[in-house]
């Protein structure tokens, strides 16, 4: 979302948004957790959404990806691909060749950013961001649900010192939900959520959401 927001702030123009929903239980290149939300915050952005499903794991799952913006280059006429990468080289590697193959500009506006200074800056930009999914040593199950804020970011601060984990979640230690930001026209309003821990990682799967 912060990739979006700058995109626009460079002078960019946004056609629409792509979502891939992975029917498999893990994904090399995909969020997984509440990705069907992604419908409510397109809304919110007033922004049209193309959604894509692949059931396949590593390389195969990047043909979906492919064949939807080679679509988009002919149909809405886009000239680039904007993603949120900020360390992971596996997945910046992969959007970078699609782009490249199908003569795409990747923007990464993120890309080798200091993870604590965006994290800052997403709240200095008024984003509204809970953790729904953790999946390493330090983080429990009550951060599941919680608010990104100042504390958070402190205790964070504090996990990555002991642990060694990415703030930002790019080694796959954290997964968030974005529910305001400056797009939005409504925020997403959480009506019902369920956590699953299994004592080890676990997620807040949101059972019921609407834009108010």
């Amino acid at each position: 979302m912060l990739a979006l927001h700058r995109a626009l702030q460079t002078g960019h123009s946004i056609e629409c948004l792509v979502t891939i929903r992975s029917l498999a239980k893990d994904s090399y290149m995909y969020h997984l957790p509440n990705i069907a939300l992604t419908e409510l915050s397109a809304k919110a952005m007033n922004l049209p959404l193309v959604i894509g499903e692949t059931s396949e794991g590593k390389e195969k799952e990047l043909g979906v990806l492919r064949e939807i913006l080679s679509d988009l280059k002919k149909s809405a006429g886009i000239k680039g691909v904007v993603s949120g990468a900020i360390a992971s080289n596996y997945q910046k590697k992969r959007v970078d060749s699609i782009a490249s193959g199908l003569g795409l500009k990747s923007i990464a506006p993120l890309w080798h950013r200091d993870e604590e200074k965006l994290l800052e800056e997403m709240l200095a930009e008024k984003m509204e961001i809970i953790i729904v999914g953790v999946y390493a040593a330090g983080l429990d199950e009550r951060w599941l649900g919680r608010k990104l804020d100042g504390a958070a970011l402190g205790d964070l601060a504090a996990l990555r010192e002991k642990f060694g984990l990415s703030l930002a979640g790019e080694g796959g230690e954290l997964e968030t939900l974005v529910v305001n930001a400056p797009l939005f026209n409504k925020r997403i309003g959480i009506e019902k959520a369920e956590k699953e821990w299994d004592g080890a990682r676990g997620e807040l799967r949101v059972k019921k959401a609407t834009l108010c």
